[in-house]
């Protein structure tokens, strides 16, 4: 089934940690599920993340015109970023044997390319050309191991997915308010009332 690539998709904060959350519920049994399971939906997230991701990517398109071809190199980088980052969050450092797997990873991702990346004030290169999305993938995980990135990762207590919290004091809860927290917001606004309703039968019944 062709997956719809909204904008709520884009909620992890950068390129590299959008990727990791394509497998949905990560940890819940018999509920995760991967979007990649059809190799062709990385093509598609390229073309949304060029748009959604278009202030990251300095306005640089992705272009991923054989995703079948490229699929291992792209899930071996999202597996290790979100092995990497998620183990950092839960631990408040990041283990060395994890980052020998990410760097491994986007080292293949990188391999061959002959574009330039990392020019002063443009990570991804020349705006003016599309650049290979596991390139791209490659460098926006390696930009999340500099910088205050592992101090403002987080993950959703909702969805579970990991995103950076960019709030000006670093008070986000929810990968995507609009989403994530109007659903645990009704969630608990269910359960208080099934409580005073339960509250309020064990009245009624104690007064019959």
């Amino acid at each position: 089934m062709t997956v719809s690539w909204i904008k709520h998709r884009f909620a992890g904060g950068v390129l590299a940690l959008d990727t990791a959350n394509t497998v949905v519920l990560r940890g819940h049994a018999g509920k995760t599920f991967d979007r990649f399971d059809d190799a062709d939906e990385i093509a598609r997230f390229a073309d949304a993340a060029s748009i959604f991701r278009a202030g990251e990517l300095g306005g640089r398109a992705l272009v991923a015109p054989n995703p079948r071809q490229i699929a291992s190199q792209v899930l071996a980088i999202r597996e290790a970023t979100d092995g990497l980052f998620r183990d950092a969050v839960s631990t408040g450092g990041i283990a060395a044997d994890k980052i020998s797997a990410l760097l491994t990873a986007c080292a293949a991702g990188l391999h061959g390319k002959r574009e330039q990346v990392g020019q002063p004030g443009r990570p991804f290169g020349d705006p003016s050309t599309p650049i290979a999305f596991e390139a791209a993938l490659a460098v926006s995980a390696l930009s999340l191991l500099g910088g205050d990135s592992l101090a403002r990762m987080r993950i959703c207590p909702n969805c579970n997915w990991l995103f950076l919290d960019k709030s000006r004091n670093s008070s986000r809860l929810w990968c995507d308010m609009a989403v994530c927290g109007n659903r645990r917001k009704a969630s608990r606004h269910y359960h208080r009332k099934a409580a005073a309703k339960d509250a309020g039968d064990r009245k009624e019944a104690g007064n019959a």
